[in-house]
């Protein structure tokens, strides 16, 4: 039987890499803090069934699931306006809003200027979710195309498949983007 002790040593070590995936699945930082919340309390629920130490997958397998039936609740109380709210004009107000990445320190922090990051970030979020999931994981998270493929529940040649559109949409995002800032410039 494994301990509380050691589910927090080796779970929490992947709390960083969990709120990201989250957030880039939610994009609202509370939303994203309840995603990782709950998943970690289903961790901890069914860590008896981990074999291993290297946990780091099955948590953002998780992750990933909780994030995705959170959505499609939300989704399905999206459509849901009080007669109140329909009467006054204000059912727009209730929708959640998307916030911008986080500005906390990361690998292309390092490489990238905050203009650019910020470019990246818009790209980024404007695809959608499946190629935004595999480069969050693969780029950001530095997973293996396996452990990727065992997160998502797909095959590695999927994987492969959309990391590569996902990319290819993304610099295609921000090629557009640049070429306005370059229109602009002139």
């Amino acid at each position: 039987m494994h301990s509380l002790p050691e589910f927090e040593r080796l779970a929490l070590a992947h709390m960083d890499a969990a709120y990201n995936l989250a957030y880039w699945l939610v994009r609202n930082r509370d939303d994203a803090e309840d995603v990782v919340q709950d998943a970690y309390v289903r961790a901890f629920r069914a860590y008896d069934t981990v074999a291993g130490d290297d946990i780091k997958p099955w948590l953002l397998t998780i992750v990933r699931n909780v994030a995705y039936h959170w959505l499609s609740v939300r989704k399905r109380t999206a459509n849901v306006i009080s007669i109140d709210e329909a009467l006054a004009g204000h059912g727009e107000d209730s929708v959640a809003r998307a916030e911008p990445a986080s500005e906390e320190p990361s690998p292309e922090a390092v490489l990238v200027s905050r203009d650019d990051q910020a470019m990246l970030r818009a790209a980024l979020a404007e695809l959608p979710p499946a190629f935004r999931e595999v480069i969050v994981l693969r780029e950001l998270e530095e997973l293996s195309y396996q452990e990727i493929a065992k997160i998502m529940d797909i095959p590695v040649g999927t994987v492969m498949s959309r990391l590569a559109r996902g990319r290819d949409q993304l610099r295609q995002r921000l090629a557009q983007v640049i070429g306005k800032e370059n229109g602009n410039a002139v």
